[in-house]
């Protein structure tokens, strides 16, 4: 199951872009997404973008 990114919530700070070690995370528009195909939750790890997001706007989808 992948990650979303719930767009009231982030502020675009780009913190978790650059963590994604699978270049899920990509902007659109004025927001962030996370490209359900590509995201695989950091395979067992905990998400990387989960750990830096400073307003938690990364969630299950």
């Amino acid at each position: 199951m992948a990650l979303k990114i719930e767009a009231g919530s982030c502020t675009v700070c780009g913190a978790c872009e650059f963590e994604c070690p699978n270049a899920a995370i990509s902007m659109k528009g004025d927001t962030y997404i996370i490209n359900p195909k590509m995201c695989t939750e950091c395979d067992g790890d905990s998400p990387k973008c989960v750990g830096v997001c400073p307003t938690d706007a990364c969630v299950p989808a």
